[in-house]
């Protein structure tokens, strides 16, 4: 193991998971009222934002669960509740490409939307735009390892590598070794990836912790067009 294996695949995992836990205790500790999702739909609604808004989140969803079902879950799991490697393969490629297609596209409609509408881009500050940039490079790096590399029939399997170096980051058992021989495609996904969770905790991205679970016994707030009174208007 060289030095630059363990500053990349051991140092540089731990310090950005330690920013993240101790950044969103930071935050929450000092700045609750930022605490939220900040939504420009109050500047400017559009179909770019009701679109982009649909396809990110759903697909961010799916691709959540398809990399803790790839990582976090042992290979040597699948076979005992019956899924073959032909049946993994198939759902990784097939559903995992459609959810990375998804998110992409809509990543690109809300980083248009972002830039293209004057009002909205005024509000933005510097972290959202570089928040968008570098969730754009870990959604397109991640696609093109799935759409490209693995489709084509690569040798590589992230299972074998990137999934026990997960765990053994987890576990306090680092094994760098696994990730210094793979393939420079996903070497930059997991950087950018262990990237954007140093800076989550001091952007907007901290609003995916606040589920809304009041809403669900809340009464419905009913808006009703208010008139104006002609003559208190004179006297006012």
């Amino acid at each position: 193991m060289t030095p630059i294996d363990f500053l990349l695949w051991v140092a540089y995992p731990y310090i950005t998971l330690t920013i993240f836990i101790v950044g969103h205790i930071y935050r929450y500790n000092h700045d609750q009222f930022g605490w939220s999702a900040q939504s420009s739909q109050f500047l400017k609604s559009d179909p770019l934002l009701k679109w982009g808004s649909i396809l990110f989140h759903y697909a961010v969803i799916f691709v959540f669960f398809g990399h803790i079902g790839g990582i976090v879950v042992p290979q040597s799991f699948y076979p005992m509740i019956g899924v073959t490697e032909e049946m993994y393969h198939f759902g990784a490629v097939w559903f995992g490409g459609l959810a990375g297609a998804a998110m992409v596209i809509g990543g690109a409609l809300l980083t248009a939307r972002r830039l293209k509408n004057k009002r909205v881009n005024r509000n933005s500050s510097r972290k959202d735009l570089f928040v968008l940039l570098l969730l754009g490079v870990v959604t397109v790096v991640g696609f093109t390892n799935t759409a490209w590399y693995t489709a084509t029939g690569g040798e590589f399997d992230y299972r074998d590598t990137i999934g026990p170096w997960f765990r053994g980051i987890l576990s306090f058992r680092p094994m760098p070794e696994m990730l210094a021989t793979a393939p420079w495609g996903f070497q930059a996904h997991v950087l950018a990836a262990f990237t954007l969770f140093a800076v989550w905790p001091f952007t907007r991205l901290v609003h995916v912790w606040s589920l809304p679970l009041e809403y669900i016994k809340r009464r419905y707030i009913i808006y009703r067009r208010g008139r104006t009174n002609p003559e208190r208007s004179k006297r006012a």
